[in-house]
Order: C-alpha cells, then structure tokens, then sequence
C-alpha cells in the first residue's frame, strides 16, 4: 500500500484518468472528491462488498429453464 500525506486543496493523481482530491477537513473526517471517467465505477467499500456479496450468491443459485420461459410470456 502506498501511504500519501495531502493538504486541503491537494490532490492524487491514478493513472492518466482518476484524480483525487482533498475537499474538506472537518476534525476526524475527510471530504475528498473523485474526477474518473464516467466507465469506472467508484463504491465506498462497503457498498462494494455487497455487491461482491450479492453477485457470489446469484453465481451460486440456479433458474429452471421453465422459470425464464414466464419471465418472458
């Protein structure tokens, strides 16, 4: 892991197309903003392990072919 000290108003730069920028400092927490395209998907990582989650549970369940045959009549 690489660990970077930044000020209010600096920020990092991801490859060419992700910045990351220090917003606001309020006692503990950080406000920070995030410039990416619009293709990469950016989740607290929280919310991205449920999504992991999630998508690891709908991998394991199966569908009977009958049961899409009425998802589409």
């Amino acid at each position: 892991m690489l660990a970077l000290t930044r000020k209010l108003n600096e920020s990092i730069m991801i490859g060419n197309d992700v910045e990351i920028s220090i917003l606001e400092i309020k006692g503990d927490q950080v406000k920070i903003g995030i410039s990416a395209p619009k293709s990469i998907p950016i989740y607290r990582k929280e919310i991205y392990l449920q999504i992991q989650e999630a998508n690891k549970e709908a991998a394991g369940s199966t569908v009977s072919v009958e049961e899409i045959r009425k998802l589409f009549q």
